[in-house]
C-alpha cells in the first residue's frame, strides 16, 4: 500500500475503515522531515496491517483543528474512524511499530 496524502475533503474517507496511522505534518517542520522515512519503512513492512495517511496542516487547517492538533508531528491512530492512540513528536520506528501492533 502506498502512503496517501489526504485533504480536509478526503480525510474522513481515508481514515474511516480499518487501522489507519494519520501523520499531521508541515513542510517547514524539522521533526516531520525526520519521521517521513520512518513512515515509508512502516508502510513497506506493515502496509497489510495499517494504512498511512499524511495531512499537511498548513493546507488543511480544518481537519487539524477538528482533532486538536497543536504541535507537529502529531500521529493519530484510527480504528474504523475512531482515534485510539495519539503520538506527539518524533518517535523511532520500533516505538511506532509497537503501538500499531497493540491494535492490529
Amino acid at each position: 500500500m502506498a502512503i496517501v496524502n489526504a485533504t480536509d475533503e478526503t480525510f474522513a474517507t481515508e481514515t474511516g475503515s480499518g487501522l489507519v496511522l494519520a501523520d499531521f505534518w508541515a513542510p517547514w517542520c524539522g521533526p516531520c522531515k525526520m519521521i517521513g522515512p520512518v513512515l515509508e519503512e512502516l508502510d513497506s513492512e506493515m502496509g497489510d496491517k495499517v494504512k498511512i495517511v499524511k495531512l499537511n496542516v498548513d493546507d488543511n487547517q480544518a481537519t487539524a483543528g477538528q482533532f486538536g492538533v497543536m504541535s507537529i508531528p502529531t500521529l493519530l491512530l484510527f480504528k474504523d474512524g475512531e482515534v485510539i492512540d495519539t503520538v506527539v513528536g518524533f518517535q523511532p520506528k520500533e516505538a511506532l511499530e509497537a503501538r500499531i501492533n497493540q491494535h492490529a
